[in-house]
């Protein structure tokens, strides 16, 4: 206790010789005050990545990558890799402001979600906007800069921000809203293969690929609804869970992902026909081993289905990176890169 007084005896010292220094003056207070000022953006930026939820980035990731190698294409610069990087940051961030923003009303009414940034009011709603607004360039720049002669992504990009501005109406509406979250993950691997293909050859794959993950994403987002069961019924949120109730929400959730391991198999077809070999070759037995792990990881999904934290945060992290590992070795059992 007694070198904690003394270390910070030295620091009010320190400093206050350096304020005299500089013709300042210093008190405790005015120490207190600055550094407060100092890690202000700091705690800012920590709140916007709260706000962005930007590690769930680690789902859509993977899945992007895996639609980029999908197919044979030629290699692909530094520049182009960033530039897809930035777009796709600038639509995650983009999807994550809009569904803040749209449903901070019924946030704020959720005992689970009062404590996010907007209805706590750790952000301001011009904040939020702002975050918006910068995100929005990003992607819309980044699309631009992937082809600026053609304008090809920049004609596409309406297509996620349109999905991503609706789908957090749709618990309002109807009780299939899951699947509104499912198509927006499911454009994550379709996006990355059109921003490596230009010429958009080969296209099988990653459609396999979107498809896997529309009905992987809408089926843990029934999962995930199961916490705010109650909440959403009180406040007449239309969800899969209180449509049907828990227990045969919770087996739509399981044919779902079932649908999904299946959808995995055309798409190893196709990948290892584009690379010049037959699925029924012997080549493809690893591809299926990795397959099968997909498999397992969703069987543990929907076992740990109570504990929603254990599925949806230790589990589904591996299901993206799985099914890059797929992809990954499929092109290499198929004919390589």
């Amino acid at each position: 206790m007694q070198l904690g007084r003394t270390e910070s005896c030295r620091s009010h010292i320190v400093l206050a010789a350096v304020a005299a220094g500089a013709g300042l003056g210093y008190s405790p207070a005015s120490a207190m005050s600055t550094a407060t000022a100092l890690l202000r953006p700091v705690t800012r930026l920590r709140t916007y990545a709260s706000f962005v939820r930007f590690e769930h980035t680690l789902f859509t990731l993977p899945l992007i990558l895996a639609g980029i190698f999908s197919a044979p294409r030629p290699a692909m610069g530094p520049g182009r890799w960033l530039l897809i990087a930035l777009a796709a940051v600038g639509a995650r961030t983009t999807a994550m402001s809009l569904n803040r923003l749209i449903d901070r009303r019924l946030d704020a009414l959720n005992p689970r979600t009062r404590v996010r940034e907007l209805p706590s009011g750790k952000m301001k709603p011009a904040e939020a906007w702002g975050l918006l607004a910068a995100a929005l360039a990003a992607y819309a720049a980044a699309c631009w800069a992937l082809d600026p002669a053609g304008f090809l992504y920049l004609k596409l990009a309406a297509i996620p921000i349109v999905v991503f501005t609706l789908y957090p109406y749709a618990k309002r509406f109807t009780p299939f809203c899951h699947l509104g979250v499912g198509l927006g993950m499911g454009l994550a691997p379709v996006a990355g293969y059109v921003a490596a293909h230009p010429d958009l050859a080969h296209p099988l794959a990653a459609l396999w690929l979107g498809a896997f993950t529309l009905a992987w994403g809408s089926g843990f987002d029934i999962i995930y609804s199961t916490l705010d069961e109650e909440s959403d019924r009180a406040n007449g949120v239309r969800s899969m869970v209180v449509w049907l109730g828990r227990a045969r929400a919770l087996e739509v959730s399981a044919w779902l992902h079932r649908a999904a391991q299946l959808c995995l198999v055309p798409m190893i077809a196709q990948v290892m026909i584009a690379a010049g070999q037959p699925l029924s070759s012997f080549a493809a037995f690893p591809a299926f081993f990795v397959w099968a792990g997909v498999g397992v990881l969703l069987y543990l999904e929907q076992k740990w289905a109570e504990d929603v934290n254990l599925a949806f945060f230790q589990v589904n992290v591996w299901v993206g990176a799985v099914v890059l590992a797929l992809v990954l070795v499929s092109r290499a059992t198929g004919g390589g890169f």
